[in-house]
């Protein structure tokens, strides 16, 4: 109890998260944190996204995809935080100590599960639905535009969640290559024999994960009930003879 006391105080200071002397507060170390996250998995996303959208609408290329899946999940995120650090510090790779590095490993962790995601939510639409809708004229994009993608998306919107709640976590090893993020305090905690600074840290990135989980199960449930509507009026419309998306 004493601990969770000191912890309480801890979190109550105003230096705690403004900072003070050379040591930033909460805030700074939480844009740290969700700066780097975030930026990871937009570029994972920007690049796989669209990869997974060819290999799901093609059936080309799946191999691929699975096996760059099931690696990526096979992969240690520490192991690959410390390759990406040694081949950053041989190559002398300009900029803060750690920062590429780190960049670097979450990225490659988010792309495994949004690639996985992509192909399979696009694959997974009903192929008599994609037959009807060649029969009645539509080409291949607006197949993929208006039909796959549309249907497909709860499955997406959930591997760019497993993504950035895994790279959230994730991010605190940063801190172990010198980089920042929340992680400092677990870091700083551990190296000064610091328990209120340690256990203090744990709770902001266990706090941090809940919150991005939350976030992204909140969007995933205003957008499902609107694309299951939306897939109900594509059935009824391919049984009258108009396939498509009511306006």
């Amino acid at each position: 109890m004493d601990q969770l006391t000191a912890v309480w105080e801890w979190f109550m200071m105003e230096s705690t998260w403004r900072g003070s002397g050379i040591d930033p507060g909460i805030l700074v170390r939480v844009y740290e944190h969700m700066s780097m996250s975030l930026q990871a998995v937009a570029l994972a996303a920007l690049l796989v996204l669209p990869i997974g959208l060819y290999i799901g609408h093609t059936r080309r290329w799946e191999f691929a995809a699975i096996s760059i899946g099931n690696f990526g999940r096979a992969l240690p995120s520490f192991g690959i935080l410390g390759i990406t650090f040694f081949i950053t510090t041989a190559l002398d790779v300009p900029g803060i100590l750690g920062f590429w590095a780190t960049f670097t490993a979450l990225f490659l962790l988010a792309i495994p599960p949004i690639l996985t995601n992509t192909y399979v939510g696009i694959k997974g639409v009903d192929a008599d639905t994609i037959e009807a809708a060649r029969g009645m004229g539509m080409t291949e994009r607006e197949i993929l535009t208006r039909l796959e993608i549309p249907l497909a998306a709860p499955l997406i919107v959930a591997g760019i969640r497993l993504a950035t709640v895994q790279v959230v976590a994730t991010a605190t090893l940063g801190a172990v290559v010198a980089w920042g993020g929340l992680g400092r305090y677990i870091v700083d905690g551990l190296a000064r024999g610091n328990d209120v600074l340690l256990l203090g840290g744990a709770i902001l990135v266990a706090l941090l994960a809940i919150v991005t989980e939350v976030a992204f199960g909140v969007l995933e449930r205003i957008a499902a009930p609107r694309l299951t509507s939306q897939k109900k009026r594509v059935v009824a419309g391919s049984r009258s003879g108009q396939l498509g998306p009511a306006a």
